[in-house]
């Protein structure tokens, strides 16, 4: 496993390459990177919020051979902490695939402000909210029930960041498979691998410093939150970073790593994959199913509660129902299912 201390801030990879750690990877903590030559750069996604965007381009421009002008950026995916950010860079060309910068209007960052004062208002009423959760549920108006319910666990999630007066900055320029962007003399190949995490997930590869930023195709000490699926695309993604031979290896979350960190998130997809079909098979419902199965293999993880998302998606693909994730679902039974695995 690749020894790089894990503490936030910049880490020298490679000449011209820095990668931006924010421990301890959970919610919304993602990592970033920095790729110049020639006086040229290249940023490899934004952060959640202005305040952390700005901090990192602070710390950048401090190492930067480049005068800390960020010329193109590249948003991996379309969760927010990887893209709302985007607005402290918006004179830079940014680039995302063209499933990513679709799916960034599906959840802009004024609903998710709103759902997290929401849930605060909620958190604040005391034991009315848990009681009328109860009342909702009784009375089969689940999607009530599921706003409360999720309330708490939204209220802490999110509680270090702030999503006010953040514009959703779209992509200029979308692709689809590969696209080659050139930073001085130096090629980035950017490698689109979705759906996985998402609808359109993108690596980037760096192959004269054989390393590659993985995006959220990669979480190392923490369980991954299969969005989209299906899970065996994801374990397809995971075969493309390991025939990269890289050696600098940065995930979308936690420490840097190596092969043997990409092989362990693959036996966990292939593991869950596995045990959530036979619970399918078995006629147990998904939220049922992400309670019984079992992560000790997986013990020391963050955010086990992942698991009730990623169940689901296993349980979608084998019914074919299609259309979006309900949010606000898949956080009340996260919430729930973080009562009982925890």
């Amino acid at each position: 496993m690749n020894r790089t201390p894990y503490t936030k801030g910049l880490v020298p990879v490679a000449n011209g390459i820095h990668a931006y750690l924010q421990p301890d990877g959970s919610w919304g903590y993602s990592n970033a990177g920095l790729i110049e030559d020639s006086g040229q750069s290249l940023l490899v996604d934004t952060l959640f919020d202005r305040r952390l965007t700005r901090e990192m381009l602070e710390a950048m421009r401090k190492v930067s051979t480049s005068g800390g002008r960020i010329g193109t950026v590249v948003n991996t995916h379309a969760n927010g902490d990887h893209c709302w950010g985007n607005v402290e860079v918006k004179d830079a060309r940014i680039i995302a695939s063209r499933k990513a910068a679709h799916e960034m209007t599906e959840l802009p960052p004024a609903r998710v402000a709103a759902m997290v004062l929401g849930a605060k208002a909620v958190v604040a009423s005391g034991p009315v909210a848990p009681l009328a959760a109860r009342m909702f549920r009784a009375a089969h108006l689940a999607p009530l029930a599921d706003v409360l319910d999720a309330a708490p666990f939204v209220a802490r999630i999110f509680a270090g960041f702030d999503f006010s007066h953040t514009p959703l900055v779209k992509p200029t320029q979308t692709f689809e498979g590969t696209l080659d962007v050139q930073v001085g003399n130096r090629t980035v190949q950017l490698i689109e691998v979705g759906p996985a995490h998402t609808s359109g997930d993108v690596m980037a590869w760096i192959p004269d410093a054989r390393t590659v930023f993985t995006g959220d195709i990669l979480f190392i000490e923490g369980h991954p939150i299969v969005w989209e699926g299906p899970l065996s695309n994801w374990v397809k993604a995971l075969d493309a970073i390991l025939a990269l031979n890289a050696e600098v290896i940065v995930p979308g979350h936690g420490p840097m790593t190596d092969s043997a960190g990409v092989k362990r998130l693959r036996e966990y997809l292939a593991y869950v994959d596995t045990e959530a079909t036979k619970r399918h098979a078995a006629g147990m419902d998904a939220e049922t199913a992400a309670k019984d199965i079992a992560l000790d293999a997986f013990r020391g993880w963050s955010d086990a509660e992942r698991i009730a998302v990623n169940v689901d998606t296993v349980y979608r693909h084998l019914e074919g129902r299609t259309g979006k994730v309900n949010v606000v679902r898949m956080f009340a039974r996260m919430a729930r299912v973080a009562r009982a695995v925890q």
